[in-house]
């Protein structure tokens, strides 16, 4: 006699089609939600959670010591402190004449870099 298998079909996501503009929030929920089979809101609770600790990863750099967050084989978002420059005497590239640069306060940059395997996908 043959065996009854109990298990239930696997699951088949539908195939991805190009979008023909930027895909916007609800879009892009509703398509990985259809892809991975999970509901949307699980969706949704994903990237909150992944935007939570990007920002805990990425908080607070220091001169000698940057922030990294790496998604693996996607993306690495390395925050970058840049210190305050102060207020200088220079000449102006365009009209030659002297001039006072004002001061910039210290901020924080993002660099932003594709991996080898998001640009193999491309």
């Amino acid at each position: 006699m043959a065996k009854k298998s109990s298990k239930a079909p696997a699951f088949k996501a539908p195939k991805i089609t190009p979008a023909s503009k930027p895909r916007k929030k609800g879009e892009l929920f509703n398509t990985l939600a259809e892809q991975t089979g999970l509901a949307r809101k699980q969706v949704a609770s994903v990237f909150d959670a992944l935007a939570r600790v990007m920002a805990a990863d990425l908080a607070k750099p220091t001169q000698n010591n940057p922030k990294i967050f790496q998604i693996p084989g996607m993306m690495k978002v390395q925050a970058v402190y840049k210190p305050a420059s102060p207020a200088r005497k220079g000449i102006d590239p365009f009209t030659k004449q002297e001039k006072m640069f004002k001061a910039k306060p210290a901020s924080t940059r993002l660099k932003i870099r594709a991996l080898k395997n998001l640009k193999a996908m491309v």
